[in-house]
Parts: C-alpha cells; sequence; structure tokens
C-alpha cells in the first residue's frame, strides 16, 4: 500500500508520534489517519504538530530578512530540509482487526516505523458512523483542548459525507448524553461544530 505521509518514531498504547517525510507538512489538525500494530490498523486523530531542528540543542534562525516570500527561504537554503522535521501525535480512538471497527484502545502500540496514512473521506466515515468513540475521546487529556480537537474531529467526519449537518445533529445528541452534567463545555463543542 501507497501513500503513507509519516513514520512512527514512539508509540504507547493510548497515543503515537510520527515523523512527517516532509517539513512543514503535518495531516491536519483533528484529522483521522491510520497506522498498524501488526495484526491490526490503529486510527489515531491528530492533536499535535511540532516543527523543530533535528539537534535539539540547537535553535533555528531568521534568514528571512529582505525576503517577500517565506518559500524563497527554503529555496534559496534547500538544506533546511534536511536540518529541520515536523512531528506530530495522534490520540488512538480504535482499531480495525478482522474488517471490524472497534472503538477501544487495543491490545499493543502502533510499531515503531509503521507507516502512516492520511484516512480518506470513505474510512473516516466507516470510522465514525458509529459513535462509540466520543467516550474514549471525552476521558482523554491530550496536550491541545479537548473541545477544539473533538470539534476538529466532528467537522471533518461531517465533511466526509453528504449527511454532514444531520451527522452534527446526531453527534450532538449524543455529547449531550455524555457530558450532560457539565453544561460550559458541551456549549463550547456545540458551538464548534455549528454549521
Amino acid at each position: 500500500m501507497s501513500g503513507h505521509i509519516a513514520e512512527v518514531i514512539e508509540a504507547s498504547t493510548g497515543e503515537f508520534v510520527a515523523q512527517s517525510y516532509e517539513v512543514n507538512q503535518p495531516p491536519p489538525f483533528g484529522s483521522l489517519v491510520r497506522t498498524a500494530d501488526g495484526d491490526a490498523d490503529l486510527y489515531g486523530i491528530v492533536y499535535q504538530v511540532t516543527t523543530a531542528g533535528l539537534d535539539p540543542g540547537r535553535r533555528a534562525v531568521a534568514l528571512g530578512r529582505g525576503e517577500d516570500d517565506p518559500e524563497a527561504i527554503y529555496r534559496t537554503h534547500p538544506q533546511l530540509h534536511q536540518l529541520f522535521r515536523t512531528d506530530f501525535h495522534a490520540l488512538v480512538v480504535g482499531y480495525r482487526a478482522g474488517g471490524r471497527i472497534t472503538h477501544t484502545v487495543p491490545q499493543r502500540p502502533a510499531r515503531v516505523h509503521g507507516f502512516v496514512y492520511p484516512c480518506a473521506d470513505q474510512e473516516v466515515r466507516q470510522f465514525s458512523d458509529a459513535l462509540d468513540f466520543l467516550p474514549l475521546l471525552l476521558a482523554a487529556q491530550p496536550a491541545a483542548p479537548l473541545e477544539e480537537l473533538l470539534a476538529a474531529f466532528l467537522r471533518r467526519a461531517a465533511a466526509a459525507r453528504p449527511d454532514g449537518r444531520d451527522f452534527l445533529v446526531r453527534a450532538g445528541k449524543a455529547l449531550a448524553l455524555l457530558v450532560r452534567g457539565d453544561v460550559r463545555r458541551l456549549s463550547v463543542i456545540l458551538e464548534r461544530i455549528r454549521p
């Protein structure tokens, strides 16, 4: 299978970190990506992206004085693509084994050096048809604001289907049951997913 955009460089049962093959070109915040542990495909939602130097002791320096376009810096200094890396963290929210999607944390973490693929609309629809991933996502403690992450993924899942508005209404009703004791949190999420 081709089309991988990154490689897993660190993994635990609840998340994985991947390095993008292209600097400054990670999958978008809130997007669904897929990798494998050997027996199953693991699904993760991208929640944090970092671009930094390969050498943690050396920070980037400003190189664009007199330039009109940031891309000109990379054209003038092509070695920059070799001096930096873009990593992203993905929260594991389910897996596919034996053709069946399960919205729980898998038994094993992703394989280090496993390839990471962006999920196309059809796969996003299949993953999000059942909203069983919502409790797992609501219980997570990612570095990014959880409400923003959840809303970004739900908007992406809605955009992947022709009945996007109906999907958001269904997701909003499910969220209302799951966070009924936290009106502020529910209001923030519903405001962010409003079509």
